[in-house]
């Protein structure tokens, strides 16, 4: 039974009163009386724009099961996953079965992006007739390249018809080329292959034009430098139905983390610069930037041991996510109701999914003071490959609320 008793404690100022109605009795009266203790967060179930879960395909990296259990237990209910996979998302028929493993086997709802070309070759139109049947919230090529402008402005064109919003994932593979860690001092004294920003803005440039021309909606994921958030500024201010995000790392780590060879710190969009990362928190503060997601990818105990090039690039994030978010607040860079929509609100709209996110309910208890140690142990995730193991960081989810 639904109630509106007991919340009108400080605790619940931050969840939306849809969820709010939706929490039994039992559970309001519970953390009415935690607000006297100490500070507690209460937020809505979290909604992570891409995460990797490893299944199908490469399960020796982690499962529905596993990644699934992992985002439950961080406070991610809704989780959007790409579709370069093994076999690729791209048979409709097939993905109503995915998301219901996703919810039996790891108790969160997935939500997944059909390929936008067939095999994600980028040559031609995949079957979005077909994806949109399937349940898809959109298409992408995930960072697959296009074997030429015109097949992506023709592609543009044919998800339009149908309606499908494109997640793009800014690359232009000529300029990024084998690329391994962004093109500066850092690459260059490791001797490592650079990724120069303009690899991301030059791709990202066209597709905003492309946008413009088709008049689909889009979707920018995990931009990473300076110019695309002045390029995102610019397309907002025309007024083109365009959103974005960041992965979280990116604003609390940059390429000096790669000193030594760290193949913890090898992601892909890399590490940038500090001006970077301070361009990205000017943005994520004035509302160029829409959402932050977790860009999880977990690995297992051998992908980081070759030479950093060689070794397979992701970093494991859905442990670290909440800490991470609690220092935005703690460093004003956001306020805690504008990291509520960061992290849950807006991304819930992104993917087309706020009804059925409010439907759902649901909430997390988030203890922002809470001091642990990032270990194997203290890790749900099965992917244990983070640039932060072993240090100390504060404030995690304790308790979810979901039904």
């Amino acid at each position: 039974m639904s109630t509106m008793l007991n919340t009108d404690a400080p605790i619940f100022d931050h969840l939306p009163k849809a969820f709010k109605d939706a929490l039994p009795q039992t559970v309001t009266e519970k953390l009415s009386t935690l607000d006297a203790e100490h500070e507690m967060w209460l937020l809505p179930p979290l909604v992570d724009l891409c995460a990797r879960l490893r299944e199908p395909g490469q399960q020796q990296h982690g499962t529905l099961a596993s990644e699934g259990r992992a985002a439950r237990g961080n406070g991610f209910l809704h989780v959007v996953t790409p579709p370069d996979t093994n076999p690729i998302l791209e048979n409709g028929s097939l993905l109503k079965g995915l998301r219901e493993r996703a919810l039996s086997d790891g108790g969160i709802y997935l939500h997944i992006l059909g390929a936008l070309t067939t095999g994600l070759e980028g040559e031609r139109p995949s079957n979005i007739a077909g994806l949109k049947k399937g349940g898809c919230i959109a298409v992408s090529n995930a960072r697959r390249p296009f074997r030429n402008d015109l097949v992506l402005l023709r592609t543009l064109e044919y998800a339009a018809t149908f309606g499908m919003k494109v997640f793009f994932y800014p690359d232009e593979p000529s300029l990024s080329g084998d690329g391994v860690a962004h093109e500066g001092y850092i690459a260059s004294y490791h001797g490592l292959q650079g990724i120069p920003w303009i690899a991301e803005t030059v791709a990202l440039s066209k597709q905003l034009l492309m946008v413009e021309e088709t008049g689909i909606a889009a979707h920018f994921s995990q931009l990473s430098c300076k110019s695309s958030i002045e390029l995102m500024r610019w397309a907002k201010d025309k007024g083109l139905p365009v959103t974005c995000d960041v992965a979280m790392h990116q604003l609390y780590l940059t390429d000096d983390n790669l000193e030594g060879f760290n193949a913890q710190a090898y992601v892909l969009p890399p590490l940038r610069s500090n001006t970077d990362q301070q361009a990205i928190r000017r943005g994520l503060k004035d509302g160029t930037i829409d959402a932050i997601c977790s860009h999880h990818e977990p690995l297992n105990s051998t992908a980081k041991k070759a030479p950093f090039a060689e070794s397979t690039p992701g970093i494991s994030n859905f442990d670290t996510f909440m800490a991470l978010a609690c220092q935005l607040v703690n460093d004003e860079v956001l306020t805690l109701s504008e990291l509520v929509d960061k992290i849950c609100l807006n991304p819930a709209k992104i993917a087309g999914i706020h009804e059925q996110y409010e439907a759902i309910g649901g909430a997390v208890l988030v203890d922002p003071n809470l001091e642990w140690q990032v270990t194997a142990q203290s890790m749900l995730s099965n992917g244990k490959n983070t640039p932060f193991f072993n240090q100390q960081l504060q404030g995690r989810v304790v308790e979810t609320f979901f039904g």
